[in-house]
């Protein structure tokens, strides 16, 4: 468990099924395992932070040398993809695991959250409910990843809507703590609900900062190039929000946790998409896990270890066999599955 430990407040480890053997991995890492690869540093996260704004801003320039060509086009594409990678960084900043001042780590995440027009606070409350709560009726994100696959007709549909941003203001009201529909129970989930006051209050103030920032960043751009930097603010910053990241956040998503075989236990309810071995595991990973996000099953696991001691986290399991028989996949495969036309039949037990 991690977090400030206020009740309301905590990030649980998955801790379902302690007789199975797949839940074996939960008592295979002592405390002494565990104490290295939680700890946070601050030149790792800078790094993430500096390399992804870094890119942000290359991509910027480069675009608007090449404006008003066509080149545009790719630089917005490479906008978007680093966007998402503050998306992750936000995440990371929603479990506390930027920096380990608390005032600090909200901060940073609140500034990297606001400038992808998400509310990190906000966000910490929806995303712990899907963390204590995996797969079960109190799990906001089944809406977006359960029951895959669905058909491969379905799934390409949505990605069309996300691509071409009809989609994307579900994805920000989601963000936004908007009640979301469990796709098994059909429940209606309310995110704000089930949280602490202090986190209550601190997501609706977020929120308050969110929507100033996206209201006064046009105003901005308008002052500082009249049409052509007001422009240049929708073609490089808004264009990729509201396309490029859609379709990214929902196969991420799906890739994470759609179309797993057995919802009862968090090593097969959860996927680990290999980034490494092959040019499709590796270019999936720079465009869809970046920051090593593919590796969930084991942030699931264990959601105190940042994300630059996940592939460490990683090869400590599997060295002491805990994800022998795991949802762990190349991206390939876990593409097939997701994109099959019949779903196969399932265990429906839950935690």
């Amino acid at each position: 468990m991690h977090g400030p430990g206020a009740a309301g407040e905590e990030f649980r480890e998955d801790l379902r099924r302690p007789g199975s053997r797949n839940a074996q991995a939960r008592r295979w890492l002592s405390a002494e395992d565990l104490a290295p690869l939680t700890r946070l540093s601050v030149p790792r996260t800078l790094w993430a932070l500096g390399g992804n704004l870094a890119v942000i801003a290359l991509a910027i320039a480069a675009g608007v040398w090449l404006w008003p060509g066509p080149g545009v086009l790719a630089c917005v594409l490479v906008i978007g993809i680093a966007q998402h990678g503050l998306f992750i960084l936000a995440h990371e900043a929603a479990h506390y695991r930027l920096f380990a001042h608390r005032g600090l780590n909200d901060a940073v995440g609140r500034l990297v959250g606001m400038s992808a027009g998400i509310s990190m606070c906000t966000y910490r409350v929806t995303h712990r409910l899907h963390h204590n709560n995996l797969y079960s009726a109190e799990d906001p994100d089944t809406a977006i990843h359960g029951g895959y696959p669905r058909g491969r007709a379905y799934l390409l549909r949505k990605l069309a809507l996300d691509i071409t941003g009809l989609n994307a203001w579900k994805t920000f009201a989601y963000f936004f703590g908007a009640p979301a529909i469990n796709s098994e129970t059909r429940r209606s989930i309310r995110p704000l609900d089930d949280t602490s006051e202090a986190l209550r209050v601190a997501a609706r103030a977020d929120r308050w900062w969110v929507l100033g920032l996206h209201l006064a960043a046009p105003l901005a751009a308008f002052a500082l190039g009249g049409t052509r930097g007001l422009a240049m603010y929708a073609v490089f910053w808004m264009l990729p929000l509201l396309t490029v990241i859609q379709p990214i956040l929902r196969l991420r998503a799906i890739l994470e946790h759609g179309g797993v075989a057995d919802l009862s236990s968090p090593l097969t309810a959860a996927r680990c998409n290999r980034s490494w071995g092959g040019l499709a595991n590796r270019v999936a990973g720079w465009v869809l896990f970046p920051h090593h996000v593919n590796y969930h099953l084991e942030h699931h696991l264990y959601p105190a270890v940042p994300h630059y001691r996940l592939p460490a986290l990683h090869r400590l399991l599997r060295a002491r066999g805990a994800l022998d028989g795991a949802e762990v996949r190349d991206v390939a495969d876990a593409w097939r599955i997701v994109f099959a036309d019949r779903r196969p039949r399932h265990a429906t037990s839950h935690p």
